[in-house]
């Protein structure tokens, strides 16, 4: 997109009218939120869902296999996101994205409502997956858009943004939680409501508050382009449906073995990308200067998330199995406790978007920043370890133990998340901008790629040792990104 259409784009949004921020802001933070909250309240029961017994509603799922699973189905979604950001790049724009987007989310929703075998959980999950590659990313590029790239408001922009997903998040899990005593069905039908709302609010509120904001299509496909690409992805998708139907029924194509190729996908797929992207005669030196040091800040996000999203497995078992749930008078839902992190995201964003605004040109720089996020999600691994350690691993621990677990953590996140969010649209090429922010949602599918590896290696006698490599190596790595940060700053070509 040139430099032009981007400040066209800027000029069409009205920059006042929601805390000090562009109009557009409040569309897209309320289309978030009901995203989140549909996305969110699924997640909160799903791995229980899972591995419950079908006496209890669920569907008896093998434990380990079951955690994996779930990390690879996040894996997925994020992955999903390189082609939604390439349709919405090269074929439809973003706005168009983040439309379709919800769609796919609301009936893969609810299909989960639906009382139904594996295979109807494996068609939902599909839906899902190709929903949120289509939305997610493309509505965080939006964020950028209503921005110039001066505007001294951007960060914290991302930050109120980032508040608007975690209230999503914060509130569904208490009402999913809730009810799913009684139905995880009725759980996932109440997701599908909330995806249902979030479409309503883009449609009616984007032509006032976004002006030409995703409409732009910023390196569209010529016509003969259009046919090459459209046959080849037909021709795939033949192709792959009868490796399915052939690798099934002959045993080569298992649960096992799909984890295993998703974990090296979760990988190689970025990595091609940033080739692909270095190496485009449309990306001129300044640009590719900047992608370089987008490398770094991506295998820290990668640690980061490792860490951030075991509170869907690891935790979310501990939360279910290590934690006393009976606590001052209240029987707790395990599922409540993923929404601390949402919950502690919403009473902190303000003060870290507050702080780096205050700070002004005294801020830590990108990098320092990523390396204190990186510090915190450490510590957060060595402090759940503690009751175990100092207790034994086969009685109750109290819940204070999550919450604080999960503070630490939501630090960590403030520093790195919302930051790594704005740095993606600003360091990325400008024939690349949607794609370049599913490139740094990569860096989950890749950080929960590498969870469904070693999930496996979790047990309550393995409990210390899991936690605290895991702890250990992160605070290791936010060390040597803090000595690198200088370094780091210079690659980025005057972006801070």
């Amino acid at each position: 997109m040139s430099t032009f259409n981007k400040q066209k784009i800027v000029e069409s949004v009205p920059q006042k009218g929601f805390f000090g921020h562009p109009k557009g802001l409040l569309t897209l933070f309320f289309t978030e939120f009901w995203e989140r909250f549909s996305y969110y309240g699924m997640r909160a029961i799903l791995v229980y869902y899972m591995y419950y017994e079908v006496s209890k509603g669920g569907l008896g799922i093998d434990k380990s296999t079951a955690l994996a699973i779930v990390s690879i189905y996040g894996s997925l979604v994020y992955m999903s996101g390189i082609i939604g950001g390439w349709l919405a790049d090269r074929v439809f724009g973003t706005s168009r994205a983040v439309f379709y987007g919800g769609i796919f989310i609301m009936f893969g929703h609810l299909v989960l409502a639906l009382p139904g075998s594996l295979t109807m959980f494996f068609i939902s999950m599909v839906l899902i997956v190709i929903g949120t590659g289509l939305l997610k990313p493309n509505v965080s590029s939006m964020v950028g858009d209503i921005y110039s790239e001066e505007d001294n408001r951007r960060d914290a922009g991302f930050s109120i943004f980032y508040m608007g997903i975690n209230l999503g998040g914060f509130i569904s899990p208490l009402i999913v939680g809730s009810v799913m005593k009684y139905s995880f069905h009725l759980g996932f039908g109440i997701a599908a409501v909330g995806m249902f709302l979030g479409l309503i609010v883009f449609i009616f509120t984007k032509k006032k508050n976004l002006g030409l904001a995703g409409t732009y299509i910023a390196n569209p496909l010529s016509p003969t382009e259009k046919k090459k690409v459209f046959t080849k992805f037909g021709l795939g998708a033949v192709i792959v449906a009868i490796l399915i139907a052939v690798a099934i029924p002959m045993g080569l194509l298992t649960i096992e073995t799909f984890i295993a190729l998703v974990g090296i996908l979760g990988f190689l797929i970025p990595a091609i990308y940033f080739f692909v992207m270095y190496r485009s005669p449309k990306t001129t030196a300044t640009e590719r200067s900047r992608l370089i040091a987008f490398i770094p800040l991506f295998l820290a996000s990668v640690m980061f998330w490792s860490i951030q999203e075991q509170g869907a497995t690891i935790l979310a078992n501990y939360a279910d199995e290590r934690t006393q749930l009976d606590f001052a008078g209240l029987h707790i839902s395990p599922a409540w406790f993923q929404s601390l992190n949402p919950l502690f995201i919403i009473v902190l964003a303000p003060v870290f978007a507050w702080l780096w605004i205050r700070l002004g040109n005294r801020q830590p720089s990108i990098p320092q920043k990523f390396s204190l996020g990186l510090l915190f999600a450490g510590i957060s691994f060595i402090v759940i370890l503690l009751p175990g350690y100092f207790g034994g691993t086969h009685s109750l621990v109290s819940p204070i133990w999550l919450v604080l677990s999960y503070l630490i953590a939501v630090i960590g996140e403030l520093c790195l998340s919302p930051v790594g969010l704005s740095a993606a649209t600003k360091l990325g090429p400008a024939a690349f901008s949607a794609q370049t922010m599913s490139l740094w949602f990569l860096s989950n599918a890749a950080a929960q790629a590498l969870n469904a590896q070693i999930v496996k290696f979790y047990s309550p006698a393995t409990e210390t040792l899991y936690f605290g490599t895991i702890g250990g190596i992160a605070i290791v790595l936010s060390i040597l990104l803090f000595v690198l940060s200088p370094k780091i700053q210079g690659f980025m070509k005057g972006v801070r």
